[in-house]
């Protein structure tokens, strides 16, 4: 069996993508209060600054810079992860390795990792991060999609308000 390898930079900065198991779900963007519940408790805890992040209905793409001194952004990911299912029910299509390490079969059991290497890197992170609703047609302007860091930036003015917009007629509405 291959181990999976993981940087482990204390102080780093880090893309994620983590996903659920159902691809084909919107349960993220619905659940999304709970979700923020399970991400403020955890933040508390474990104290991360979120540069970037962007939920929605079936992944979540976030930047986070660690502590000086931590490395370990997995515990992080698995206390949200383990914070937001706690208020779920357990999925009836479980496989029998899930049942046994008692996991309820809403989260893709692994997350994809980047670690930021540089500003011009940081910058091409959170833009994807912010334009993912529009990829996916999910919105036909970044503005319109609520769960996204991008309305901090706008505010802050960091980024312009109409920002990363498309033809309003080629976006398909959330849930078609």
């Amino acid at each position: 069996m291959s181990r999976y390898r993981r940087a482990k930079v204390a102080g780093g900065t880090f893309f994620f993508t983590v996903a659920l198991a159902q691809r084909d779900s919107a349960l993220l963007a619905s659940q999304v209060k709970n979700l923020r519940a399970a991400y403020r408790s955890v933040s508390l805890r474990m104290p991360f600054k979120t540069i970037a992040i962007c939920v929605l209905p079936d992944h979540l793409h976030a930047i986070l810079e660690l502590p000086s001194g931590d490395a370990d952004y997995s515990l992080c990911w698995s206390a949200i992860k383990s914070g937001f299912s706690r208020h779920l029910p357990v999925s009836s299509n479980r496989s029998a390795s899930k049942q046994v390490k008692r996991e309820k079969g809403i989260w893709q059991r692994r997350f994809w990792e980047h670690q930021i290497r540089d500003a011009e890197d940081l910058k091409r992170h959170i833009d994807y991060i912010h334009y993912n609703p529009v990829k996916h047609g999910l919105v036909a302007k970044v503005a319109d999609w609520p769960h996204s860091s991008f309305h901090r930036y706008a505010r802050q003015g960091m980024l312009a308000p109409d920002w990363g917009g498309i033809d309003p007629g080629s976006a398909k509405k959330f849930g078609e």
